[in-house]
């Protein structure tokens, strides 16, 4: 069990060039697909962690490698959604999600070389959560504005109400407010333990 986890993040890693190709092509099944590995690659996340606890076989590379598979599946993703609806996910908001990640991220770093910690805080939970609901909802509805009949037609009408702009711009908002703790969390971060 002492491997399972950091190889279920090195496939999430893997899956998701391949779940961008899938969602790039355009089509029904392409976009099906797309959505199928991006579920399975969300269950993934889950599971290494959850894993890792139960078998105390955290380590230093796999709490690197979760959040850097995380961020490649979930921006990797958005950029996909960008390209496809760009009025519906606009490259200014992937690119606040990016930056609060480079944020937290860069804190996280200086941080551990000023001997430090920072932790992982609840509201990060939340972030994650609101990103990937969003994404799924989009993905199922390409796939449903791909399908033939009423149903097509329903899931092309919701493309084009504001509704998921709106969603969208409330993933980015909560994206960016959960990175601000981080910053306060800063000034009162223990030191690091040995290792």
């Amino acid at each position: 069990m002492k491997y399972v986890p950091n190889t279920l993040t090195i496939i999430r890693i893997l899956i998701t060039p391949v779940l961008l190709v899938l969602l790039m092509t355009n089509t029904l099944w392409g976009q099906v697909w797309a959505l199928v590995l991006f579920v399975l690659a969300s269950v993934s996340d889950y599971l290494d962690g959850k894993l890792a606890r139960r078998y105390a076989v955290r380590s230093r590379f796999g709490q690197f490698l979760d959040p850097v598979a995380d961020k490649v599946l979930v921006l990797g993703t958005f950029a996909g959604l960008a390209l496809l609806v760009p009025k519906v996910v606009p490259w200014w908001g992937v690119a606040l999600i990016a930056a609060r990640d480079l944020f937290v991220t860069g804190l996280r770093s200086w941080a551990e070389a000023h001997g430090r910690s920072l932790r992982t805080l609840r509201v990060a939970k939340a972030k994650t959560t609101a990103q990937l609901v969003f994404i799924i909802a989009m993905l199922s509805v390409l796939v449903l504005a791909k399908v033939g009949g009423s149903p097509g037609a329903l899931g092309r009408d919701i493309l084009q109400t504001p509704v998921p702009f709106w969603l969208f711009l409330l993933v980015v908002l909560v994206t960016v407010l959960t990175g601000l703790p981080y910053l306060r969390q800063m000034t009162t971060a223990p030191p690091a333990g040995p290792g």
